[in-house]
């Protein structure tokens, strides 16, 4: 096997292009100043030369890596998979990468978290999963911001959230429910111990409760559509059966759709109502036409990234709540 040649170095893409070693760094340094001419004679001279910055060599001087971490413990879950697309884009434009671990939904990820440490990440983002109070310690020790998205952490943990408006969400889901008629409800909650399905069922609890009407019929999915399955089946046999069933996510409300459908041979909307929470993107296939409560990814990840720049931020923070919308279709429609 012949010796592999030494690799061009940024002192000679400055030679060939003229410019000096600093006006090669910035050229290839998102968001630095350097004048668009300059810039184009550098990349020309890389590109000759095959050049590519060295940005193992770079973190190393500057003691940053550009790396930002990503635990997500529910990877399959339509919404989560597009929240991870929109952070890949929204960092690049800052000039950051990402690094994914996954893992199981809601676990406690200290063994992921402390393999990025050693890739010197600049933050961790935590989708779906959770940390112990000692591996947030060490975090904090050694200065990586850690950041909860769609979740709030559990407690003892403090770390700074964003979240949507869960228990909102659902009291609107709620109302609407009886402003179509449907007074015999029944619920499919999510994980009993996460933020987002307690927040989600006390939101429409309280709203039918404040009505007059009794607590809905209740089943557990854990946001899991083999789980939600059985939980649909488990309400659907009921007498007299719930007349609808709000989901705390989109994934199993598709799966009541189905088993109703398919099932139990019921009409969804006149017979049975369905309604679930995120607005993933099935939610608003024709085979479903799901209503929802919609989660807006793109702020929610604009926020994200906004904290995660602001080196300032709080060690100790409340959530961020983002607004969402009601949306309306046919899958609670009466008539």
């Amino acid at each position: 096997m012949s010796k592999r040649s030494s690799l061009p170095s940024a002192h000679d893409v400055a030679r060939l292009a003229g410019v000096s070693q600093a006006a090669v760094s910035r050229a290839f340094t998102p968001g630095a100043s350097i004048a668009a001419g300059t810039r184009d004679k550098v990349v020309a001279a890389a590109k000759a030369l095959g050049y590519r910055p060295n940005l193992l060599a770079r973190s190393l001087i500057k003691g940053r890596s550009g790396i930002v971490g990503v635990v997500i413990g529910n990877p399959r879950y339509p919404f989560f998979q597009a929240a991870l697309d929109a952070l890949s884009t929204r960092l690049s434009q800052v000039g950051k990468h990402i690094l994914v671990y996954t893992a199981d939904e809601n676990a406690i990820v200290d063994a992921h978290v402390e393999e990025l440490l050693k890739y010197r990440v600049d933050a961790v983002l935590l989708l779906a999963a959770s940390l112990s109070p000692a591996m947030t310690d060490q975090c904090r020790a050694e200065d990586v911001p850690v950041i909860s998205f769609g979740r709030s952490p559990p407690p003892p943990a403090s770390l700074p959230s964003v979240v949507g408006d869960n228990a909102a969400g659902a009291a609107k889901i709620a109302e609407h429910m009886l402003e179509q008629g449907y007074r015999r409800l029944a619920l499919i909650a999510g994980t009993p111990d996460t933020s987002s399905s307690r927040e989600r069922e006390a939101g429409f609890v309280e709203h039918l409760v404040a009505e007059g009407l009794p607590p809905p019929e209740r089943a557990v999915g854990y946001f899991r559509r083999e789980a939600a399955f059985a939980a649909a089946r488990s309400l659907l046999a009921r007498r007299p059966r719930p007349e609808a069933i709000f989901c705390a996510n989109d994934d199993m409300a598709l799966a009541a759709i189905e088993v109703a459908r398919f099932e139990f041979g019921l009409e969804i909307g006149r017979e049975l109502g369905v309604a679930g929470f995120d607005d993933i993107e099935q939610a608003s296939w024709r085979s479903f036409d799901l209503t929802t409560y919609s989660l807006p990814v793109m702020p929610m990840v604009d926020l994200t990234v906004g904290i995660l720049l602001d080196e300032a931020q709080p060690a100790l923070a409340a959530p961020a709540v983002v607004q969402g919308a009601l949306l309306v279709r046919g899958s609670t429609q009466r008539s």
